[in-house]
């Protein structure tokens, strides 16, 4: 699908898009959630979904699939965070798409939620990353929520930048092999320029060409 394309499409949807949001803002609000302890939950959700809205012209393959996409990202924390089960995200999507949309949302959000665990590393094991690769958009959608996390941690406002920072960085050369970076199939993959957005925020230029090198070949 083409970038124009893609923006023509949000353009068609953006008043279900502007729905979902609401619909997620109000959920997270209702669990007193809070983004980095101050903001309201939405400003995350926010920003995860700017990411579907540049980049996701890459890996969207057809009309049908646009609604499920931001879906999915609106409601990637919905059961890890808002108390929701699996049938319930169902619930909820089937009222807004077509079934076949709303199971396609609801795997997405299903694969992105972490496993049980005592640490970060167990609620986000091989399990759970072998969910998210077997899942249409599910590689994506983390993409652009571990995009959201690094652009926000690394920021004046992230009250914990330079730690963050080093975590995130540390976590690369095992979360980007994770999350299926060569599928042939664009819905399962990630976009290098996503990679590079990453670069970006979190390595010094001299290391930059490095990672793109070890990138191509994982």
């Amino acid at each position: 699908m083409t970038k124009e394309e893609f923006q023509q499409l949000l353009e068609k949807y953006s008043d279900q898009i502007d729905h979902f949001r609401q619909m997620a803002h109000d959920l997270h609000d209702s669990v007193n959630q809070t983004y980095a302890d101050t903001l309201p939950y939405g400003f995350h959700l926010d920003m995860v979904v700017e990411g579907v809205r540049k980049f996701g012209y890459l890996v969207c393959v057809r009309e049908d699939d646009v609604l499920p996409l931001f879906f999915g990202a609106y409601y990637h924390d919905s059961i890890e965070d808002a108390r929701l089960t699996y049938n319930d995200v169902k619930r909820v999507a089937e009222s807004v798409m077509t079934m076949e949309q709303a199971l396609m949302a609801t795997e997405i959000v299903y694969a992105l939620t972490n496993d049980k665990g005592r640490n970060r590393a167990e609620r986000a094991g091989e399990k759970y990353y072998q969910g998210i690769r077997e899942t249409p958009y599910a590689p994506f959608v983390k993409l652009c929520d571990r995009l959201a996390n690094i652009t926000f941690s690394c920021s004046e406002e992230g009250p914990k930048g330079g730690r963050m920072r080093e975590v995130y960085k540390g976590e690369m050369a095992h979360f980007l092999p994770s999350i299926n970076p060569h599928s042939k199939d664009p819905r399962l993959g990630v976009p290098i320029e996503m990679i590079e957005a990453l670069a970006e925020i979190l390595i010094e230029e001299v290391d930059r060409d490095e990672m793109r090198r070890q990138w191509g070949e994982l």
